[in-house]
């Protein structure tokens, strides 16, 4: 990762427990004690699908995959795309990668400030 590129950002909390993405309350009731970026970790492919209509501005086909990060023993779960068109299966590692636009900007109904559009998907290793 490269200092202009953010951190995948989860939360950790005082139970141990780790969420992403992060919220103001974890899973035992605590306020976050500090955060892990999870582009620093592989992980493992838990199940995948891929969407032929897709919302405007999204590609098509689009590969989506729901992932497990191993954070000190703790489970992290993840969805995201995963890159290009390349073949993906359950039990593959795969990796985060930034990408500055997960879609298209113009092509939706938003205005494009009123939103960001960059992200992470997962590259398999």
């Amino acid at each position: 990762m490269s200092d202009d590129e953010p951190a995948m950002e989860a939360y950790r909390y005082p139970d141990g427990s780790i969420t992403y993405p992060g919220h103001p309350v974890g899973p035992g009731g605590e306020e976050p004690v500090g955060t892990v970026d999870l582009s620093d970790y592989t992980a493992t492919v838990l199940t995948w699908t891929t969407s032929t209509a897709t919302p405007p501005g999204v590609r098509q086909p689009n590969t989506l995959a729901i992932v497990e990060f191993d954070v000190d023993g703790e489970p992290v779960r993840a969805i995201g795309q995963v890159t290009g068109e390349d073949d993906v299966d359950i039990g593959d590692e795969v990796r985060p990668v930034y990408c500055e636009e997960l879609r298209e900007p113009g092509a939706g109904i938003r205005e494009p400030a009123s939103q960001e559009w960059d992200g992470y998907r997962f590259e398999p290793l």
